[in-house]
């Protein structure tokens, strides 16, 4: 066994703690919720999931889980193609279609899984990708995968983004790829341009939606309803881990073509075990409880308007906008690992984001509303904000 490389690792591993870029993992004692509870005993509020609506520990879904259990097992032990399709797969990826206004559905372990399987699968030497910078690891790693041209436009500049259009102009395929809410910031993908320019250049455009659907649009489809585009983007990939109950999976949704194809030739989905029945199952009740209960997105849009207003005012460097995700910059990663760590002590469970998750010298504390805040939990939030930044002289 070679002890010079795990001298460099131990020596590499001392050096993210040295810089404030090592990234620890709390451990928590109770279902994910808007308070949640920690191994040092405290009940805290959780501002940092991606639990949009607060569906995560939702007694209507805990139930459809419970019961979805007796009805379909545990698990596939299989892959789709073998032994690995049940009814309620199948159900699942028909009702995501339908909500998300395309064809055909295809599901995923994850939606990291989507992304990787996406562009090699439907792309070859002779087309071209064209991709947003902020875009997430999962399309990025995508893209490495896929052997056609790429291109990367700085983030939501459609100068840009034509400048590489016309640059592949000759290549057989091109699509852009863009997410469509930007996870670290908060920002809304410009999806009206965006297709303005495919349409103008022949190409694709494939969304990931992850952190909107569900909430985002008149309906909680998405940024392309939100953005009136529906009937304009041609793959939407997206995740029920967040909005859509928060525990696995991914899918593709697309024309039935992409999909079938992708079914025959994409290596996450065809090497991958089956989602879980008991997931599947959930993610159909999620469904239905979207349309039940509007006010849950509702409340969610409140939540957010007021931790934004009030945070802004106290002086916080809020990256501005509308989505759940609010940003607090920091700029220095050790100052946003003590400020998260001081903010748990007061209650407030936050995590300061750095390299490379964020960019050098862009760290920050990613704070996300969820409907499952109670206005009196976020005003305690912001009061602990405010102690907190005064302490470390981020604000007067």
């Amino acid at each position: 066994m070679s002890k010079k490389m795990f001298a460099f690792l131990d020596k590499s591993i001392h050096e993210l703690e040295d810089t404030g870029l090592y990234k620890p993992e709390r451990v928590i004692t109770t279902p994910q919720a808007g308070h949640i509870g920690v191994t040092t005993g405290q009940e805290v509020i959780n501002l940092c999931a991606n639990n949009y609506l607060g569906l995560a520990d939702h007694p209507a879904l805990i139930k459809a889980g419970q019961h979805a259990l007796d009805q379909y097992g545990y698990g596939m032990a299989s892959v789709r193609f073998i032994c690995g399709t049940q009814t309620i797969h199948k159900e699942l990826e028909k009702r995501l279609a339908e909500f998300v206004g395309q064809e055909d559905c295809i599901l995923y372990s994850s939606c990291f899984d989507a992304n990787t399987g996406l562009f090699e699968t439907l792309l070859g030497t002779e087309d071209a990708i064209i991709s947003d910078a902020l875009n997430h690891a999962s399309i990025i790693d995508g893209i490495r995968l896929c052997k056609a041209q790429r291109f990367v436009y700085a983030k939501n500049n459609m100068e840009e983004l034509e400048k590489h259009l016309i640059a592949a102009k000759n290549c057989r395929f091109r699509l852009i790829a863009t997410d469509g809410v930007f996870s670290m910031d908060g920002a809304i993908a410009n999806l009206p341009a965006i297709c303005d320019l495919a349409e103008k250049y022949d190409a694709l455009v494939m969304v990931d939606d992850s952190h909107a659907v569900g909430f985002m649009g008149k309906n909680g489809r998405g940024t392309p309803e939100y953005h009136h585009v529906m009937d304009r983007i041609d793959i939407i990939t997206g995740t029920l881990g967040k909005a859509l109950g928060g525990a696995s999976g991914g899918y593709t949704a697309a024309k039935k073509e992409i999909v079938t194809w992708l079914r025959q030739r994409s290596r996450p989905y065809l090497f991958s075990n089956s989602l879980a029945p008991v997931v599947a199952a959930t993610s159909v009740a999620v469904l239905d409880l979207l349309k039940k209960e509007p006010i849950l997105r509702e409340k969610l849009w409140d939540n957010t308007k007021h931790f934004r207003q009030q945070m802004t005012a106290l002086g916080f460097n809020i990256i501005p906008g509308e989505h759940p995700i609010a940003p607090v910059m920091l700029g220095d990663a050790k100052l946003a690992g003590q400020m998260s760590e001081a903010l748990l002590k007061e209650g407030v469970y936050v995590i300061g984001f750095s390299f490379p998750v964020v960019p050098k010298d862009k760290a920050r504390i990613r704070t996300q509303m969820s409907a499952a805040h109670s206005r009196e939990e976020l005003d305690r939030a912001i009061a602990a904000f405010k102690k907190v930044g005064k302490t470390f002289g981020v604000i007067k």
